[in-house]
């Protein structure tokens, strides 16, 4: 497939609508050019393991594929990450959450907990601990039922980003993906993508303006602009008034 020459400065959903996952996966391959071998040789290698494991899954209209891949080329471009542990850790931040037996290559009768316990021991053995240390905490735990699970979403962000600092920065960029992009969403997903997402909006302010996360001046202004865009977009599709 013949991509433009400006592919490297399209914005992602544009890539997304008119290239999908082969021009996504042509603009990850401009911006892992930027590393020595060996560090294409992991992020390559957790490219090809986030494929293999979210193979068969779908994202509303696309292949989920297609998020991990935004969320890493964000972290790349637009957060000017360096560190390869960050960005494989971006690729694989919904592994343990959504396969952690095939992850693991365990038993699918293992009880949740033990399943999550036994991808993130693989991935530490695949990909380092520090990788697996980042993806859990971008993981979600297992709710409780009988509360709110966007109540407690929230809470385990708020405990889990508190004293992972560049966990903060692969969450933001998923934030960014789901909650800017949320007028890619179609459907009821639409509002209750909205609902989940718009009260992370000031947990975030706080977390990236804080002096510990490692980020620069320019790109925590950039983030700050991304949040004010999704506000904008969760007040148009929250805040509509009710019809007379």
């Amino acid at each position: 497939m013949d991509f433009p020459p400006h592919l490297g400065s399209m914005p992602m959903h544009a890539i997304t609508e008119i290239h999908g996952e082969p021009g996504l996966l042509e603009r990850f391959r401009l911006e892992v050019q930027q590393f020595d071998d060996t560090a294409r040789a992991r992020l390559t290698a957790a490219l090809d393991l986030a494929a293999e494991l979210h193979r068969d899954d779908r994202r509303v209209r696309e292949p989920y594929l297609n998020h991990l891949l935004r969320v890493a080329i964000r972290l790349m471009h637009h957060y000017q990450v360096r560190d390869v542990d960050v960005i494989v850790a971006g690729l694989l931040h919904d592994a343990v959450e959504d396969h952690p037996v095939e992850l693991a290559d365990g038993d699918p009768g293992t009880d949740p907990t033990g399943a999550a316990l036994a991808a993130l021991a693989a991935l530490a053995a695949r990909f380092g601990s520090r990788v697996a240390t980042l993806v859990a905490a971008v993981t979600n735990p297992v709710y409780d039922p009988e509360r709110d699970r966007n109540a407690q979403y929230r809470e385990h962000l708020a405990v889990s980003l508190d004293r992972e600092p560049w966990a903060r920065v692969i969450k933001v960029s998923d934030f960014t993906d789901n909650g800017v992009g949320v007028i890619h969403t179609v459907g009821p997903k639409v509002i209750s993508s909205a609902r989940k997402y718009r009260p992370l909006v000031p947990l975030f302010r706080d977390l990236i303006g804080r002096p510990d996360t490692p980020l620069s001046p320019a790109v925590k202004r950039h983030i700050f602009g991304q949040l004010d865009l999704a506000e904008e977009r969760f007040s148009a599709i929250l805040d509509q008034p009710a019809p007379n």
